[in-house]
């Protein structure tokens, strides 16, 4: 059985109150409570909370950027790639599903280099996803709709599936890959 680090079991907690309060309505003294630790006792492992949400949204940013490096480098179809992007999302909705509320929803909190870093590999993403559907319109493989709205449909409804997950329990993820990769791509192919 693995055994997690005190400031690792700190990131989990932290997440966990991030996603049901809110990045600005969780104070130290709520994790260490959460934790039950003096709220003093957190900073021999941890510098801030500022720290706590930057680990929670690069690492989970970094694999979103990682997953999407890799299928841009994989020689297959628009259509393939599409799909294996839908399926990156719903893997990480899955394994970070608490992690994804503060990626969401409290990513403008991060300060100076931190939020700089997340807003180029969000912007690189998109690139990157915008890329792929073009390079499916020009190959006949997806519709010719305007590239915008395809990728706001495809990547608002991802960016919200942990709201979903959470809400509906346990759905079984291959059922969900296989279902949401056909819903999402129908439409556009």
């Amino acid at each position: 059985m693995k055994t997690i680090s005190r400031k690792q079991e700190i990131i989990t907690v932290a997440s966990s109150l991030f996603n049901e309060k809110g990045y600005k309505a969780v104070s130290m003294r709520d994790i260490a409570k959460a934790i039950d630790i003096k709220a003093a006792s957190l900073y021999n492992h941890i510098k801030s909370k500022q720290e706590i949400l930057s680990e929670i949204i690069l690492k989970v940013a970094e694999e979103f950027t990682t997953g999407m490096e890799n299928v841009v480098s994989e020689n297959i179809s628009a259509i393939k790639k599409v799909e294996k992007v839908i399926e990156l999302h719903i893997d990480i909705t899955v394994n970070h599903s608490q992690a994804l509320a503060a990626l969401n929803n409290d990513w403008m909190h991060l300060e100076e280099k931190d939020l700089i870093a997340f807003v180029k590999m969000r912007e690189d993403y998109e690139e990157n996803f915008r890329k792929i559907i073009k390079q499916g319109m020009d190959t006949g493989e997806i519709k010719s709709y305007h590239p915008e709205v395809i990728l706001f449909s495809i990547l608002s409804t991802l960016r919200t599936l942990y709201l979903w997950y959470q809400k509906r329990g346990k759905v079984d993820v291959n059922i969900l890959k296989k279902d949401m990769v056909s819903v999402l791509i129908k439409g556009i192919v």
